[in-house]
């Protein structure tokens, strides 16, 4: 009997061709459907302990918020365990350098605190996301027929038509502008998240464990060589 010839090993597949995700530039998601997507970091409030009348405002307020939305968004609330390895190893630092015996000795037992405090249970650190979509498709100013047409384009002529991309993002921004004020309006501070942040979101998202022990480089510092 003749035997079979062992296939070749298939190459690599990147984890990027798993994602909906075609392009992150200028603050903004380009997703391979041809949509975008912006980022704001969002505060919390302490809404326990604001008075009754406090609350309802605040009720009232986010209310208004939504219906005057005319656009679909997310929130999105990321638990992660807080590492205070850096932080702890700052403390150390400080009681090395201490020259006063009691402030030396005071740093030692906030230390010790610390590391008991945290070996009863795990320390959650939450951050909050708001996620403002763009979709060609629900654009009312445009005709049916010429958002029909821009969403059936290849991904790929969207992504390098920087025209379009501009024209999408002014879009995007007026979405930006009304979710940001009515937010405020609730007590609650925006930032958006700019290229970079929007990287190292994805990354630590997609990759915790790496993300604790390997930092990535700033984009702006990366070099290709042609």
């Amino acid at each position: 009997m003749a035997k079979k010839k062992s296939g070749k090993n298939n190459p690599p597949v990147s984890t990027q061709q798993y994602l909906d995700i075609a392009e992150i530039k200028d603050g903004t998601i380009v997703m391979k459907d041809g949509t975008i997507r912006a980022v704001f970091l969002a505060s919390s409030i302490n809404f326990a302990l604001k008075s009754e009348d406090e609350q309802n405002s605040v009720i009232s307020s986010y209310v208004r918020f939504l219906n005057n939305l005319s656009f679909t968004l997310q929130i999105v609330i990321q638990s992660r365990e807080l590492n205070i390895d850096n932080y702890l190893a700052y403390l150390q630092t400080k009681e090395k350098e201490q020259i006063n015996r009691l402030l030396k000795l005071q740093t030692a037992e906030y230390i010790d605190y610390i590391k008991e405090l945290t070996s009863l249970g795990q320390i959650m650190n939450k951050r909050f996301y708001v996620v403002v979509p763009y979709d060609p498709l629900t654009d009312k100013h445009k005709s049916f027929f010429d958002s029909l047409k821009e969403a059936f384009r290849p991904a790929s002529a969207i992504v390098l038509k920087d025209k379009t991309f501009k024209r999408y993002q002014k879009s995007l921004d007026l979405r930006l502008e009304s979710v940001a004020n009515g937010l405020t309006s609730l007590g609650v501070s925006v930032e958006r998240l700019n290229t970079q942040q929007l990287i190292e979101l994805f990354y630590s998202t997609y990759n915790p464990e790496t993300a604790k022990n390997q930092k990535l480089v700033d984009i702006k510092k990366l070099r290709v060589d042609l």
